[in-house]
């Protein structure tokens, strides 16, 4: 059984709250490239029902219907190769429109910004799709876009290109995923063609935005390229053996001295830094760590993700107006409940994310990075709108105290990338192998199957719940013959000490009702756990103890339709739930309606309730 406490990674220096959480020290694990837990095959797990299932089906059915020839229509178009198909729009074609000032952000044209970058993202999604359901007409469609995109790739492409390494990344990883996950062996070919067209245009490694302006550049958009991005999928292209090379460069992108040396020292950098490319910054030091077992790197990835933590709102998003704060910085978090709309980039921020909180949970064992993830998870990417056929995407979370829901105006931004990616990981974010002993982890409670090999049987487990709404989830045990394997549990943080386990209807005494459960399995076992969702408050931070966040279980309610005036305590914590969606709390101003994010829709809402005494 594993402490609920964090015994074996990041310790912190103060808590996340502290006004004085200027450093954080990490404390690395004996030094071991086995992580504590292992991704389950994506074929292993359905997701059955609910809103994963939905937000997966419809991404990838988006997708599935895109033109072959529109997706492909940049490259052709700056290859100088015939390109038939209609123009996407956005972001996505090839235009002079493009134009920004950072002067005067009220004339932008968007247009044009990055010809063709998402595409390798379209890919990547269809191809983990494709390994989670093995649909046939997925892996056609990714066979043939690797095909053509192949025959497209010109160096022409990159010659002036707004920001060559950012694209080239997103190329990365759609063909490493369709070679892995789709076994689209043409892809290993296109990575070394691409690989070849885009070096001259790549700085020589990871550079900072300052070292970026003292180059020459052309326009103030050139500087927001972001190499640091590129080792981790470069480390996967040489663990999957699509090229030598790859592991020099990923080695050669780490940006080593302005991230990775402060952060492994309990220093933070992050102070006005792009905020969703640093924090999936961090996923390429955990990969590094894997890659090279350089405990910098893992340190780095541990004490980055705190510094995160700790400048994030109750939601789980961070990063307002895409911008992370330095260590010290209390009052930023509270001027921007007022002054921006712009307050986490939901697809790109909570991809990041899930990435980090799952890697770290694998190589530590630490739960809470599942408790991390479970919040994003609810209270921001589910409450996203669905994007649109026409690539219209939700992108920003507004948590301004006049919030509310918008799709970002100009189709096909980065947000479209990683929503589709996010969503075709849900299955294997949900449950983890134990890397030495039969054990199953269940991470996420979820509707779903999963079917693994445990002390050397096919072992079925199905999960039936409607969690967070509900406060339970029931798991049904199929197996051929009396099998002894683990089930644990992850009992998150804020659960409750009403929280119990239940074997075949018997709870279990109290020695047994640990988060592991460890016996001899036969068919038709039930194990079910039944959560205290006791309502509680989240200040935004120790400097602003007067602005509470509502939550319930992993989910924050949200005051709808609400006058903005101040609140009890006492008020806040009456709410009770009139349905699954909507709560009430009885105010001396009358009734305030709470929501979910997900059950959100065109109301006006807020994050924070200000608290007054009595």
């Amino acid at each position: 059984m594993h402490s609920l406490s964090r015994r074996s990674f990041v310790k912190h220096a103060c808590a996340a709250t502290c006004a004085c959480g200027a450093s954080f020290s990490f404390s690395a694990p004996t030094a071991s490239l086995t992580p504590r837990w292992r991704q389950v095959p994506r074929d292993a797990v359905q997701i059955t029902a609910g809103p994963l299932l939905t937000q997966f089906n419809d991404q990838q059915r988006l997708y599935l219907g895109l033109d072959d020839d529109s997706l492909l229509k940049p490259f052709r178009q700056r290859a100088g190769q015939p390109a038939p198909g209609a123009d996407m729009g956005g972001w996505y074609d090839v235009s002079t429109d493009f134009h920004v000032d950072p002067k005067d952000w009220s004339t932008a044209n968007w247009h044009g910004f990055i010809p063709g970058h998402s595409f390798g993202q379209y890919v990547s999604a269809l191809a983990r799709g494709y390994a989670a359901t093995r649909d046939a007409a997925t892996r056609r469609k990714v066979s043939a876009l690797v095909s053509k995109f192949a025959a497209a790739i010109s160096p022409k492409f990159f010659d002036d290109y707004t920001l060559p390494a950012y694209t080239f990344d997103k190329s990365v990883v759609g063909l490493v995923d369709a070679f892995q996950f789709a076994d689209v062996t043409e892809a290993r070919d296109a990575l070394a063609r691409l690989t070849d067209a885009a070096l001259p245009y790549l700085p020589q490694k990871a550079e900072t935005g300052d070292e970026r302006r003292a180059r020459p550049y052309h326009t103030e958009a050139q500087l927001w390229d972001e190499p640091y991005t590129l080792p981790e999928n470069l480390f996967l292209a040489a663990g999957l053996g699509m090229g030598e090379r790859y592991g020099p460069m990923a080695m050669r992108y780490l940006q080593d001295g302005p991230l990775f040396d402060p952060l492994a020292e309990g220093r933070s950098p992050f102070k006005g830094k792009h905020a969703y490319s640093h924090v999936n910054a961090l996923s390429s030091a955990a990969r590094a760590f894997l890659s090279t077992g350089n405990e910098k790197y893992l340190k780095a990835a541990g004490n980055g993700f705190d510094f995160v933590k700790a400048q994030s709102w109750a939601t789980g998003g961070w990063g307002a107006n895409e911008t992370l704060l330095a260590a010290d910085d209390t009052h930023t978090l509270f001027d921007r409940l007022s002054n921006t709309h712009n307050s986490f980039e939901t697809p790109c921020g909570a991809y990041a994310h899930f990435k980090i909180t799952r890697t770290l949970l694998q190589i530590s064992g630490d739960q809470s990075y599942g408790d991390s993830m479970e919040r994003v998870l609810y209270n921001t990417i589910l409450g996203a709108l669905p994007t649109k056929q026409n690539g219209e995407t939700f992108y920003y979370a507004d948590y301004n105290q006049r919030a509310r829901k918008f799709y970002r105006p100009e189709p096909w931004p980065c947000c479209s990338g990683t929503f589709a990616q996010l969503a075709a990981d849900y299955g294997i974010s949900a449950y983890l192998l134990d890397g030495t002993a039969p054990t199953l982890l269940v991470n996420l409670y979820v509707p779903s199957r999963v079917t693994v090999p445990l002390n050397g049987e096919k072992v079925t487990i199905t999960q039936a719940t409607d969690y967070p709404a509900g406060n339970t989830s029931r798991f049904t045990i199929d197996v051929a013959r009396p099998t002894t394997f683990g089930i644990e549990l992850r009992i998150p943080a804020w659960a409750g000490p009403a929280t119990r386990v239940k074997q075949n209807g018997k709870p279990l005494r109290p020695g047994e009702a640990s988060r592991v459960v460890r016996r001899q399995w036969k068919r038709g076992d039930v194990l079910e756990i039944e959560f205290d969702m006791s309502p509680r408050l989240e200040p935004l931070n120790a400097a602003h103890p007067e602005m509470v966040a509502l939550l319930v279980g992993p989910r924050v309610l949200f005051p709808v339709e609400a006058p903005d005036e101040p609140v009890t305590r006492t008020e806040l914590l009456s709410a009770r739930p009139k349905s699954p969606d909507e709560w009430i709390a009885r105010t001396s101003a009358g009734d305030l309606r709470l929501k979910p994010f997900a059950a959100i829709t065109t109301e006006n809402y807020r994050l924070y309730s200000q608290l007054r005494s009595g």
